[in-house]
């Protein structure tokens, strides 16, 4: 009837036995499966119940069962409580690392101190204290060598190698993290599933003012080159999220998408430029030129110009020269 491990090891045990196995199975990605899936929780609170639950049923076995003893075996049954449960390896390990004489030494390490019938021992400092001070003292020799005479590293250098680090993986964070994205941060999206997501979006929402192929009704045209309130990816953008124009109609999307989806659909809007839809509304506002573009057009025609133009400081031939 003697249990060689107790309750209180047995229950955490299996507890966390379950949960390991529980987080193994459940695919959860990055997350905890208790934090992806609250419902596991409600799980985990029933197994905790249930082992608690059998450890008590147990224990009422147990006593009913001792009830039915003899009392020769009682008396044996409780000799072999009381004996307990204990961890002799690690007991061995605590008494070597604290290091104190058993009591029946201590007559040999008392000093004659004896302050109101209390009598001082002369211990030795613990074991596990002393290899620590050791610990500490090759510990300061080698970061006294590393760093002061070898000069491995300060810092300075610690602190801006940790940021790189950090400003890397804040890059890889962004890539799967889309709803980061702002006005100042948006891209223009060309893969063909972020475009198909943009025109699902479009026609859920903006077809009814802009017509399905952005020709324009209540709204303005989306297929030319003229623009009300700026193009490109950042304008139309922030367009889509803050709204239009004051008293015009259009709404701020902020408050209806996801950073996300105001740039699929952005990106989607720009790709209708240079169609032709089926009833065109005249062009509102005024054509739009991106000066980042132009500047870089302007910057390759000079350079192409510059290669165009012929070198005129070859020296004529003595010939030509007296002809």
């Amino acid at each position: 009837m003697r249990n060689s491990t107790p309750a209180w090891v047995r229950v955490p045990v299996l507890f966390f036995t379950i949960f390991l196995l529980m987080e193994y199975f459940i695919d959860s990605g990055d997350q905890p499966a208790f934090i992806a899936y609250p419902m596991t929780v409600y799980f985990l609170i029933l197994v905790l119940m249930l082992l608690i639950a059998i450890e008590l049923i147990l224990k009422s076995i147990e006593n009913i069962m001792y009830q039915t003893l003899s009392e020769e075996a009682k008396a044996r049954y409780r000799e072999s409580k009381s004996q307990g449960w204990e961890w002799a390896w690690g007991k061995r390990v605590y008494q070597k690392l604290l290091g104190s004489r058993p009591i029946e030494e201590e007559g040999e390490i008392i000093l004659d101190h004896n302050y109101d019938g209390i009598r001082e021992l002369d211990n030795r400092l613990p074991p596990w204290w002393i290899y620590l001070f050791y610990i500490t003292i090759v510990f300061g020799v080698v970061y006294l060598v590393r760093f002061h005479v070898f000069n491995d590293y300060d810092q300075d250098t610690e602190f801006e190698q940790e940021m790189a680090q950090a400003r890397i993986a804040i890059e890889e964070y962004k890539k799967t993290a889309k709803d980061l994205v702002d006005v100042n941060t948006v891209e223009l999206l060309t893969e063909a599933s972020d475009l198909k997501a943009g025109e699902v979006i479009f026609q859920g929402n903006c077809a009814v003012c802009h017509m399905n192929d952005g020709g324009g009704g209540i709204g303005p045209n989306l297929t030319d080159e003229y623009w009300i309130l700026g193009g490109g990816i950042r304008n139309v953008f922030n367009t889509v999220s803050e709204g239009g124009r004051s008293g015009k109609g259009m709404v701020a999307w902020k408050t209806s998408l996801k950073p996300s989806e105001m740039a699929q659909v952005s990106s989607y809007i720009l790709s209708m430029q240079g169609t032709t839809p089926a009833n065109p509304k005249d062009p509102e506002g005024e054509i739009w030129i991106d000066e980042n573009a132009a500047a870089e057009e302007a910057e390759v025609q000079t350079d192409s110009t510059m290669a165009d133009t012929p070198m005129e400081t070859e020296a004529l031939n003595p010939l030509e020269q007296e002809e």
